[in-house]
């Protein structure tokens, strides 16, 4: 097959999502495409500006979304030269949703990317926009994402009538069923109502006839008691705590006006569930927001539980303990989320994390403390299930008789002696060391510093491993011996540690480091990665820093691990119109070089870091030893070099 200049597609417009709509939008049903027309009625409500949202799905297998709202601008776009409205279906990354700034179409949304609603029309056979604004009525048709009958005026409204019809005719060739799921689309629905206290939801269904309709005044204290289990066996312990509290123009945490949660919150022995939101984006695999709530929450009744003297000798009670009984709703407001992908199920925006919390505790706190007794029953729920945690778990004792290894003076060790949880971070170099101690938890979290690199032990004998030190340290502190790939599990009975964390720089050293960390546990600790226990810790290597802009948006800062996530920050600040003067690139040039809040946020905190783990499957073990002994083989230069010249190419190396 030739491969020349005419080979080299370019894709433009809305193609990129016809040829893969799985980045895109979910593909196991045209639900998430609707979903995305919804999310824009919504940010209209959102706004202030629309009181009515109503869907409609249509026996023909269409499905159409109206709002009162503004309607979508109508006028020609300066830069593109075409009506707003068609810019707003027919290109990716566009949208009212960018503008942050005061006065800005949204300042509080779930759209990032720009690429909703143009998704929808790129996988839609036909769709049809009429716009009610200024009186006038517009309609525009597109076919296959192309528009085939241009925006025109068909007709006068009433001054005070304006909003947006979309109808749209998903194509059933992109997705795996060609129905929408109308029970996720009632659930999205009522969620909509429930975040927008007064406005009205509907739904409607030609084909059977049925119409439901939403509208909640007191928002998420209705919707939470709609979802509790009923009955005298449901086993609440509290009734429902609820409340909101979004930041100042002069926030003392540095968060923008506006941001902030809402909440209803309710314990139940029967375990906890719930929903949450982020700018009414449903978010069902969570992420930052409900760690933030998590951990406000955890805080807030740990103190009442300090206070009020409830916690019984050598019981450690944890955050889990307190949280696998809430019943809960949140909603968060965050001025420029990130989230995992298109469909925007996970926040990971690291700053939600703070905000939740520092919203909800000091509210929470004052609550428990006028409801006494019953915060005596949530502290008595959280206490069983600690209980109930350290006696199912695994708990090893340090060994303390006559003859037993001497812990390493260098580690610093955690608290706890639950196994399972607890975890040894091995740093590259004593300055990172510092500023991991500093930045840990020194509940569960150990660290223990590496100084250089650490021995090639590929082809060391297992009795030899000991001669160096800083291998020695490690195998005393992990509290395992030197064993064989065939050894039975129980090798690893003293291992004191459930998750041994490899921490190096994001470097060329980095990587060696952590290559002779990898070929002592691959060679002679193979059970610790056989049974999932060795991690490597992904730092940044940049931090991209914005000043602040006005009262409304304090100072940010963004971590990128390589140049493709920093490219990314960067395409993201540049679409946000952020000035070039404003935005400051620094790179790391080890992990000595963060402060230890950075480290923490960035690389230890488990809610907010990246953890690779180490997998070897059984397939590939043999291909793995060959490997190992090309790379560590002290008589394999011949063929390393080789292997470099083939395959040197593929690697990228920050040298």
């Amino acid at each position: 097959m030739a491969y020349s200049e005419s080979s080299i597609r370019v894709l433009k417009g809305l193609e990129p999502v016809k040829e893969r709509p799985g980045m895109y939008t979910r593909t196991d049903s045209p639900t998430h495409i609707i979903q995305e027309v919804i999310d824009n009625a919504a940010d209209e409500a959102l706004a202030g500006f629309a009181k009515k949202i109503a869907v409609t799905l249509h026996d023909d297998g269409s499905v159409s979304v109206e709002d009162d709202g503004r309607g979508i601008p109508v006028g020609i776009h300066p830069d593109e030269g075409v009506p707003t409205v068609e810019v707003v279906f027919t290109r990716l990354h566009a949208g009212g949703k960018f503008d942050k700034k005061s006065g800005g179409a949204y300042a509080f949304s779930g759209g990032l990317h720009g690429v909703g609603v143009s998704v929808t029309n790129a996988l839609s056979t036909r769709l049809e926009v009429l716009v009610k604004r200024d009186s006038k009525l517009h309609r525009l048709v597109f076919g296959a994402g192309h528009v085939v009958e241009p925006l025109v005026e068909v007709g006068t409204v009433g001054a005070r009538n304006s909003g947006t019809v979309v109808r749209a005719w998903p194509d059933p060739k992109y997705f795996d069923a060609p129905k929408i799921r109308k029970h996720e689309l009632e659930r999205l629905l009522r969620a909509k109502a429930v975040l927008l206290p007064g406005v009205k939801v509907t739904l409607k269904d030609e084909e059977s006839g049925d119409e439901k309709t939403w509208l909640y005044a007191d928002g998420l204290v209705s919707y939470l008691k709609e979802t509790l289990p009923e009955g005298e066996d449901a086993g609440f312990v509290s009734r429902v705590f609820a409340g909101e509290r979004y930041a100042s123009a002069s926030d003392p945490a540095g968060f923008a006006e506006g941001e902030g949660a809402a909440w209803a919150l309710a314990w139940c022995e029967a375990g906890g569930a719930g929903e949450s939101y982020v700018n009414l984006i449903p978010t069902l695999l969570g992420g930052t927001h409900e760690a933030g709530l998590r951990a406000g929450i955890y805080e807030s009744l740990k103190d009442f539980v300090t206070h009020h003297g409830l916690l019984p000798s050598k019981v450690n009670m944890q955050a889990d303990d307190v949280w696998k009984h809430v019943r809960f709703v949140l909603s968060a407001r965050v001025l420029d989320p990130q989230f995992q992908g298109q469909t925007k199920e996970k926040l990971t925006s690291r700053d939600a994390l703070r905000l939740v919390a520092s919203r909800i505790k000091d509210p929470l706190d004052s609550w428990l403390n006028g409801h006494v007794e019953e915060g005596k029953k949530i502290a008595e729920l959280a206490i069983k299930a600690a209980l109930s945690r350290q006696k199912a778990g695994k708990v090893v004792e340090k060994k303390k008789q006559s003859g037993a290894a001497v812990l390493p003076g260098k580690l610093t060790d955690c608290e706890s002696e639950d196994i399972a949880r607890n975890e040894i971070f091995l740093v590259e170099g004593d300055s990172a060391g510092g500023s991991a101690k500093q930045g840990r938890d020194r509940e569960y979290q150990a660290i223990l510093p590496l100084r250089g690199k650490v021995l090639n032990t590929w082809e060391v004998e297992r009795g030899e491993i000991f001669g160096n030190n800083e291998v020695h340290d490690i195998a005393v502190a992990l509290g395992i011996d030197p064993h064989s790939a065939d050894a039975p599990d129980t090798v690893l009975d003293n291992l004191r540690y459930g998750k041994v964390i490899i921490m190096a720089d994001a470097d060329v050293d980095g990587s060696h480091i952590q290559t002779l960390l990898l070929t002592l546990f691959f060679r002679h600790f193979p059970k610790l990665i056989e049974l999932g226990h060795v991690y490597i810790a992904q730092p940044p290597l940049f931090c991209v820093k914005v000043a602040a802009q006005g009262k409304g948006r304090p100072e940010r800062r963004f971590y990128a691990l390589d140049d493709a996530e920093r490219d990314q920050v960067l395409e993201r600040l540049q679409e946000d119109k952020v000035r070039d003067d404003n935005i400051h690139v620094g790179r790391f040039k080890g992990l000595g070089e963060m402060n230890p809040e950075q480290l923490r946020e960035t690389t230890m905190h488990p809610d907010t870091r990246r953890l690779l783990t180490v997998v070897l499957p059984r397939e590939v073990l043999e291909e793995a030893r060959r490997m190992f002994t090309l790379l560590m083989g002290k008589g394999e230069a011949a063929g390393r070099r080789s292997w470099m010249e083939a395959n040197g190419n593929l690697v990228e190396a920050d040298i």
